[in-house]
């Protein structure tokens, strides 16, 4: 008697990588369901022609009758609303900078999505996330490896970085071998609707936004004051302060701090419509000219509604060495690595998307876990994500404060 087919149920985007993971996985012999999940709609703050989630759809059930397999639509909106838009209003509104995409993969993709895939009895969750897994045995059972992509142009292990091994023991990877170009050339054989459709951008599920306005949804416009720091302020008089290789945590707790400004470093060059829609390290949205170097926001004050700028690029502002993340912010995909308080480790970190890869040492101390950077880093920005790898394989991340 043949074994039964293991079911897996793939995340149809209406894109082409998910088209061709679900063509592999029918090719290995899986029986393949189709699901579209919707997770958004309300189009304030939304750039034109952005966005099209009924396109996204019809592309993404003519996939699944070209490949032949089942295909389903949920909508998870309501979901999305709560558990990741509602969490970025939050964010911004105490003058941190989320990541939508993360939060989406380990609470929507991978959980609630999983969950209506389960019940179409599936037994495993894939994507066209350009990743891959590996499970290992150990004498205590399975691990599962989260190994950056093949592509290192298109790894997207960081968007994953939340993970747990609950949620990796289901999921599959199907592209997470192939590159970019081989992937559009299988799409293009197969004669696919999503063959040469453009990658999306922007948030994940809502599309290219102008910030601003998508947040003036929950968060009010108010008018404050901007103010150009020199380079050579007396701010920045701590951030080249380092002791050896296991400085004191009182060192590690000052130099992990985001700078703090006042109006009397700076002169005032103009006005913003609030400190809450800006970032570390933008450069657009501010329309103040007349400088020799463009202008970059180094930081921002959401209690005094104060937006902080320097002068250029490589501004000292820019740029700190370490980080810190709070002990109920650290997640370990690998649990069994977890550092124990007094540990340290050298890793590689990531602080952003497509950033390369830097050398740094983990310490954990009792009061959090810091990240000291070989190298200073440009934009390290609280609420963004600190992801680890121990060569090709992403153990850990946490927010940063």
């Amino acid at each position: 008697m043949a074994a039964q087919k293991k079911r897996v149920v793939v995340g149809l985007s209406g894109g082409v990588d998910s088209s061709v993971a679900a063509r592999v996985l029918v090719d290995q012999g899986y029986e393949v369901i189709g699901l579209f999940m919707k997770n958004w709609h309300d189009t304030t703050g939304v750039l034109e022609a952005d966005c099209p989630w009924l396109d996204d759809k019809y592309d993404a059930e003519a996939v699944a009758r070209k490949l032949g397999i089942p295909f389903h639509f949920v909508d998870l909106s309501a979901e999305y609303r709560a558990r990741v838009v509602d969490y970025m209003f939050s964010e911004y509104e105490k003058g941190r900078t989320p990541n939508p995409d993360v939060l989406c993969n380990r609470e929507i993709k991978f959980d609630v999505f999983m969950e209506k895939a389960f019940e179409l009895g599936a037994d495993f969750v894939a994507t066209g996330h350009y990743c891959r897994k590996e499970t290992i045995k150990t004498a205590s059972g399975k691990i599962y490896r989260l190994l950056a992509g093949a592509d290192s142009n298109k790894d997207q292990s960081y968007f994953l970085c939340q993970l747990s091994q609950p949620q990796l023991a289901n999921a599959l990877f199907p592209i997470g071998d192939m590159v970019k170009p081989e992937v559009r050339k299988i799409a293009g054989e197969l004669k696919l609707i999503t063959a040469h459709k453009k990658d999306s951008q922007g948030i994940c599920f809502v599309g290219k936004v102008d910030l601003p306005v998508f947040l003036q949804q929950k968060l009010e416009a108010k008018k404050g004051k901007v103010f150009l720091i020199p380079p050579e302020s007396e701010v920045f008089d701590r951030q080249w302060r380092m002791a050896d290789n296991e400085p004191s945590d009182e060192i590690l707790e000052d130099l992990a701090k985001p700078y703090h400004f006042h109006p009397k470093y700076g002169e005032k060059i103009g006005e913003h419509n609030g400190a809450h829609f800006y970032t570390i390290g933008q450069r657009k949205g501010l329309d103040i000219g007349g400088f020799p170097e463009p202008l970059f926001v180094i930081g921002i004050d959401v209690d005094f509604n104060q937006v902080f700028v320097g002068m250029g690029k490589e501004h000292t502002g820019l740029f700190r060495r370490v980080l810190k993340i709070n002990n109920n912010e650290v997640h370990w995909i690998r649990p069994d690595l977890a550092l124990e308080t007094g540990e340290s480790r050298r890793l590689k970190v990531r602080i952003r998307y497509r950033q390369p890869l830097q050398n740094g040492v983990l310490h954990q101390r009792a009061s959090g876990l810091f990240i000291v950077f070989d190298e200073p880093q440009r934009g390290i920005t609280s609420g963004q994500f600190a992801a680890w790898y121990e060569g090709d394989e992403l153990t850990g991340s946490g927010v940063i404060s």
